[in-house]
């Protein structure tokens, strides 16, 4: 390393962040950069540590431990340590077609199995990450590559999210054909409308998205395959089909009152509300519950409304968001920036330890206590961290013109049954109602849409997912291959990345007998 006793000698700094005072007013990104010197003394944290358990990606049940894309950390903390900067993009886009996504919205596993976190704060990896990226683009080392011949194959990708648009990179550097289809108005996926603007600004995932397009890749919007076009007729249309869209049906909840108006899935919230800021910067008005409706039926689910780019509007609302995953923070920071009256988040797990568990050593990812963005702006705003642990809903009331008006709870507590699982109990006596003007279903999702692997006919798993292994992806239907949340359920942005390069790969070596594709 460029400097080994630099973790003695520097204190962790990462990515710092505008007051939550100050950025509630705005819609922009709320993070601000660090100087190159502050990057450097970072970088020069980077140990000395032998087996770099960061760059080792590994999925486990309770979590991510290290960086599932293998990017080269220790290289480019050191390149960045010693000023070398695009010698260090070069390291990082080696393993990571987007490092301008991750290093913005990964919760960073590959800090939470540093070695020098064992018993210091870890390296500020994803900071460095971001900064690389971010100074490649502003210096125009980030330029279009297209391939220097093409195969005369061709290849249609389903889904243009972070797996859909991984593997099209991928297989259009390989010299194939590639269109990526999509059913919104725009390209991304999750990136686009499932991530809020001051989280990721969209003018960096179109930036990324207009290279692709340069590059050579063809993009298809306003198109749903088992619906606009036949998912059968895409197959004869293309020599290989990659399914990369998503685990898209949200869990509901199905107590007493869920069809009242104002409830609704975080995501339908989520995407109205950012394509409203994109059509109109958000002056084209409050989206009513009479203009949208629901459709899960025969397993779907998509939002309509007929009033182009409308959102459901939180100002001067009592906000509940049921669900304490990223996509509940979401809706916190979100309803925040609309003006809600009050907000609370319920979370059905107990309230994480402060420090890491007896059974949660490293390098596993920590389950610990912490503030995100959106509950800092909340305690900000509110006085307290939003959040009320172990904690279900009974049942929804209304106002007697069905607008929801109370969301009734009860405490629960965790005890292990005769088989040794956690269950939740209900607390006697521990009942409670809240004022719910507008109630946000953020509570993870449960597996693909279905039409389009049920007219491809393919098979399955016990989760409902497109049955294909990892680091294989092939399908039951041959030349078919599926990758990201469609095949591994509802995960993280760098496993669906992860997996949209490793399908590019078996995908190219279908086609053509063998790959040079990492």
């Amino acid at each position: 390393m460029g400097k080994p006793t630099g973790f003695l000698e520097y204190e962790r700094k990462s990515t710092p962040y505008r007051s939550p005072a100050k950025r509630m007013k705005s819609w922009d990104e709320f993070s601000e950069v660090l100087s190159e010197n502050e990057l450097r003394d970072q970088g020069a944290r980077c140990m000395d540590c032998g087996i770099p358990f960061c760059q080792t990606g590994q999925a486990t049940p309770k979590g991510s431990m290290g960086c599932p894309v293998y990017n080269l950390i220790p290289e480019w903390n050191d390149l960045v340590y010693r000023g070398k900067w695009k010698e260090a993009l070069h390291r990082l886009h080696k393993t990571n077609n987007f490092p301008e996504f991750t290093g913005r919205v990964c919760p960073a596993p590959c800090e939470g199995s540093c070695v020098l976190g064992i018993n210091e704060p870890p390296v500020a990896i994803k900071s460095i990450e971001q900064a690389i990226i971010d100074r490649g683009f502003e210096e125009g080392w980030v330029v279009p590559e297209p391939p220097e011949k093409r195969t005369g194959k061709t290849v249609g990708i389903v889904g243009s999210g972070p797996a859909g648009l991984a593997a099209a990179a991928q297989l259009n550097r390989a010299g194939h054909s590639v269109t990526v289809y999509e059913r919104a108005d725009r390209i991304g996926g999750l990136l686009t409308y499932g991530i809020p603007n001051m989280k990721l600004d969209k003018s960096i995932v179109q930036r990324r998205v207009d290279i692709l397009a340069a590059e050579g890749i063809e993009f298809v919007t306003n198109t749903e395959v088992g619906k606009d076009i036949p998912a059968d007729e895409l197959r004869k249309k293309h020599d290989a089909l990659v399914l990369a869209g998503g685990a898209t049906t949200p869990r509901d909840l199905p107590v007493d009152g869920r069809e009242y108006k104002g409830i609704h899935f975080a995501m339908d919230f989520l995407h109205a509300d950012t394509k409203s800021l994109l059509d109109s910067e958000r002056n084209n008005g409050d989206q009513k519950d009479s203009d949208q409706s629901s459709d899960q039926s025969n397993g779907q689910h998509k939002l309509t409304s007929r009033k182009r780019g409308s959102y459901i509007s939180a100002k001067g609302k009592n906000v509940i968001v049921i669900g304490g995953g990223d996509t509940g923070t979401d809706c916190v920071s979100t309803s925040l920036r609309h003006g809600c009256k009050s907000l609370t988040q319920f979370e059905i797990l107990p309230k994480p330890p402060a420090a890491r568990s007896g059974n949660n050593p490293w390098p596993e990812w920590p389950n610990i206590y912490k503030l995100d963005y959106g509950q800092e702006e909340a305690r900000q705003k509110f006085g307290d961290d939003p959040r009320r642990y172990e904690i279900m809903t009974k049942k929804f009331t209304d106002d007697g013109k069905g607008n929801v008006k109370e969301l009734h709870t009860v405490q629960i507590k965790w005890e292990a049954g005769e088989n040794g699982r956690m269950a939740p109990k209900e607390v006697p006596g521990s009942e409670k109602v809240w004022k719910a003007d507008l109630v946000l279903l953020a509570m993870g999702f449960l597996g693909p849409e279905n039409p389009v692997l049920d007219q491809l006919g393919v098979e399955r798993d016990e989760r409902s997912n497109a049955k294909a292994e990892h680091e294989v992806y092939t399908t039951s239907v041959d030349g078919v291959f599926a990758a990201g949340d469609m095949r591994r359920g509802q995960s993280l942005i760098v496993w669906a990345i992860n997996e949209g390069r490793g399908v590019a790969r078996e995908c190219d070596r279908w086609l053509m007998g063998s790959t040079e594709l990492p």
